[in-house]
């Protein structure tokens, strides 16, 4: 890895500086500089955004929304007390990201643009991602792979804090040579499935300048909860985010089990909002929530495990 280290002054620098042919953002670098070390990835220059002050702020908006600068570093969202007492999930989601080492290091943009944890693209088989033409997972080893919204790429989305987003309705705004423009979580990710060498839309040039969570998604009832293989320092088997706002809407978000972070069908949730549900009642609807799943041969488990965490946030979201 021979790429050129390059410290932007402000926010057009920043964009500016991306132009050039082969640049990349550099935030954490928890993940690129290990995909760059073992050739995922390439670069010529590496642009580090965590040197422009804007990027690192945290703003409580006069509405009551907040707005994340992307270079905020997973143990500050994790221990702010800010996050934890109106957006309880995110600052739960964040606690759970790897190491106290990597917390400190990693980044919210970051954490949300890092590539698949996939062992056939980290291993460097051939998949649509290293230049082949299908998923070795679907005849191989599958254990850790999608069960839902998956092909022709089966891995699953490895960001704990975007499934807490986008169970909070979180957007981002994104900085590139034209300017700046805002999305949502959901259309951050449209191309998980299908664009063979990134999982996220942002074009060339551009990268996550700020998180927004809105004003609405503050308080209420907010559950997080993360399955791993091993009990810590691991990525999630299956994870949900799940809040109730104050207005009584209700979101329900999995982790670990497609290719992006996995909103449930929002008609589950307004079941959810209408009323106490009893065991039964709250089985129904998780079995709702997964009727398009479609299972490999070695992680059917995932259904049980995403059947089991939503059957019991909805009844207590239910009661709340």
């Amino acid at each position: 890895m021979n790429a050129i280290y390059k410290a932007p002054s402000s926010p057009a620098h920043a964009a500016q500086l991306l132009t050039e042919p082969g640049a990349r953002p550099l935030a954490g670098g928890t993940d690129l500089l290990g995909t760059l070390e073992t050739g995922l990835e390439t670069a010529s220059s590496l642009v580090d955004l965590t040197k422009v002050g804007e990027f690192a702020a945290i703003e409580t908006l006069p509405d009551g929304g907040l707005r994340i600068g992307g270079s905020v570093r997973l143990e500050t969202i994790a221990t702010d007390a800010d996050i934890a007492t109106r957006f309880k999930v995110l600052a739960l989601a964040a606690a759970s990201v790897g190491t106290p080492a990597l917390r400190a290091m990693g980044t919210i943009a970051g954490n949300l643009c890092q590539r698949p944890r996939c062992w056939y693209l980290r291993s460097h088989f051939r998949c649509m991602k290293n230049g082949g033409d299908g998923c070795p997972a679907v005849e191989g080893e599958n254990q850790y792979h999608a069960i839902l919204g998956s092909g022709p790429c089966h891995a699953a989305h490895p960001s704990d804090v975007a499934v807490a987003l986008l169970a909070l309705d979180a957007a981002v705004v994104v900085r590139g040579p034209a300017g700046t423009r805002r999305t949502s979580i959901t259309e951050l990710y449209a191309n998980a499935t299908s664009d063979p060498h990134s999982e996220v839309t942002l074009a060339a040039g551009e990268f996550i300048e700020v998180i927004e969570l809105p004003a609405a998604s503050a308080g209420g009832a907010q559950e997080w909860v993360k399955l791993m293989q091993r009990g810590a320092w691991d990525f999630a088997t299956v994870s949900l985010a799940a809040v109730r706002r104050v207005d009584g809407d209700v979101r329900l978000a999995l982790g670990g089990v497609a290719p992006m972070p996995w909103l449930v069908n929002p008609s589950v949730g307004e079941d959810v909002a209408s009323g106490e549900l009893d065991e039964d009642s709250a089985d129904a609807l998780a079995a709702r929530a997964l009727h398009d799943a479609k299972p490999l041969a070695k992680n059917a488990y995932k259904m049980q495990q995403a059947a089991a965490l939503l059957t019991r946030a909805m009844r207590v979201l239910s009661r709340t």
